[in-house]
């Protein structure tokens, strides 16, 4: 690509950063990337009741969890800044300004009441143009002028050139797209209380900006006519427009808090990994090739590309978003899972020490990675599965059902008798697990019970649950004085 790529994210920090306008972020960030341009972050604050210094902060640390380092913005500066809306009010007056001494633009002096009786007369007399039927637009410039020197209450609004015809967009996924001039009005830029409207001032800093291309949510495809006359009223360049597609639930609804979480930083603290939710969101709408779905992040920083982007509606689906963690986590090799996962985890839990590099064996912690990563899609699960190994005789906690349906049965208390007695033979220097599996593996035949039965049994005795890993390597983790203590307490439980 010939041109020099500038993109930009603009979110409001009206609230915390959503799945739909994470995902608008990843596009905008892999398409600079791919190009070798430039990724803006740009703080979109005009709306001051909603605005608020501490959602900003929520943008920008959901930003860096995902990984999607600007080039411009907050925190980073360049030379198109400042990079908060707020910032620039005078710039935003004086292209007001500029346009209002070129003519194309002119104060509007209409009152609400004389607004809605116009449109009450020209929906009664059905009027195709609907829109502000122009009532201030040929008022004379010294007399406008006088009546804003004296402090008459006004609007500005753009002047869109009467032979104007209907303005066609190229949208880079939607193909062409054309709205009527019919419904074209001289809209409002900036309010009478002295501040742009949004279709203004997002024209004025992308402009400014050199913004080559704006991908963006296809919710604002309506804005486009109004922002292409802007462009032209100003005499910049109008960008490559992308407009995305909405992200739906499971029930082919809008996504929404009903659907479970929706902001990053939800599924930040779920134990998702930035880089499996980052991928996963980039194919809601995107493909590499149609069929791969593990996309590394410089994949996706090398490869990605406008074309691939469906013009349909995406689905959100939790569970494909768990498997991908999933994915994610078992591509880990052993020491980054302990590095990044296993240890962080058991010390928020208080399972370890919080000085994990203190009386942490090696080769024990590898031991308890290889069973415990095949089993984690989330870092979540992770306190969960290690509960039982970290637990003492004393401490393991029980699950009821599991004692229901492993230990509160005719004949179980036997089959703990007879495994303390087959364990009892292994001494402590020969607890691996291959050897506790041996020892455990004739109970079966030897007490006419199915495997399944006896190894519940012992299961629940050790673990307090029916859903353990594999039990020689969990027992190998735990030792053998507390095995054989467990199944000791568990025996006064066992029928």
């Amino acid at each position: 690509m010939s041109q020099n790529v500038r993109v930009r994210f603009a979110p409001s920090p009206t609230g915390k950063l959503h799945i739909g306008g994470a995902r608008t972020a990843i596009y905008n960030w892999a398409f600079a990337r791919a190009n070798g341009g430039t990724f803006i972050l740009r703080i979109d604050d005009t709306d001051p009741t909603r605005s608020t210094e501490e959602n900003t902060q929520i943008i920008l640390r959901a930003m860096r969890w995902l990984g999607l380092d600007w080039d411009e913005g907050p925190e980073v500066g360049g030379a198109a800044g400042p990079y908060a809306q707020t910032e620039r009010l005078p710039l935003y007056r004086e292209a007001a300004e500029r346009l209002l001494a070129e003519g194309k633009a002119y104060p509007c002096f209409c009152t609400p009441e004389e607004l809605e009786a116009d449109r009450r007369a020209a929906k009664e007399r059905k009027d195709p143009f609907q829109g502000y039927q122009r009532r201030c637009r040929n008022i004379p410039a010294d007399e406008a002028r006088a009546r804003m020197e004296a402090g008459e209450p006004y609007t500005i609004r753009i002047k869109v050139p009467e032979d104007r015809g209907d303005v066609v967009i190229n949208d880079a996924v939607h193909g062409t797209v054309t709205f009527a001039a019919k419904e074209l009005d001289d809209f409002v830029i900036f309010r009478s209380d002295g501040t742009p409207t949004y279709n203004f001032a997002t024209v004025v800093d992308d402009a400014a900006m050199g913004i080559t291309h704006v991908i963006r949510g296809d919710d604002h495809l309506s804005n486009t006519p109004r922002q292409v006359m802007v462009y032209e009223a100003l005499g910049a360049p109008v960008p490559v427009f992308a407009h995305i597609s909405m992200i739906l639930g499971t029930d082919g609804k809008k996504l929404s808090k009903r659907h479970g979480a929706t902001s990053v930083e939800e599924y930040r603290d779920a134990g998702y990994l930035s880089d499996a939710f980052v991928n996963y969101l980039s194919l809601l709408g995107w493909s590499l090739d149609g069929e791969t779905t593990i996309i590394p992040r410089d994949v996706l920083a090398s490869r990605f590309s406008l074309d691939r982007i469906s013009k349909n509606p995406a689905t959100f689906d939790p569970k494909k978003l768990d498997w991908m963690n999933a994915e994610y986590i078992n591509a880990m090799t052993n020491d980054e899972f302990i590095e990044k996962l296993l240890l962080p985890a058991l010390v928020q839990q208080g399972l370890m020490d919080a000085d994990p590099a203190v009386g942490v064996d090696g080769a024990w912690m590898d031991k308890l990675a290889a069973i415990v990563k095949p089993r984690t899609k989330l870092a979540g699960d992770i306190a969960g599965i290690c509960a039982p190994i970290f637990a003492t005789a004393s401490s393991l906690v029980y699950d009821e059902k599991s004692v229901a349906k492993g230990l509160a049965k005719d004949g179980m208390g036997t089959i703990l008798d007879a495994a303390r007695v087959a364990l009892g033979t292994l001494p402590a220097d020969e607890w691996e697990a291959a050897k506790i599996d041996a020892a455990l593996e004739p109970l079966p035949d030897a007490l006419e019970l199915k495997k399944r039965v006896v190894f519940q049994a012992v299961r629940v005795a050790v673990c307090g649950n029916l859903v353990s890993p594999p039990l020689g390597e969990t027992m190998e983790l735990i030792g053998r004085d507390d095995c054989m203590a467990r199944i000791e307490r568990a025996r006064t439980m066992a029928l």
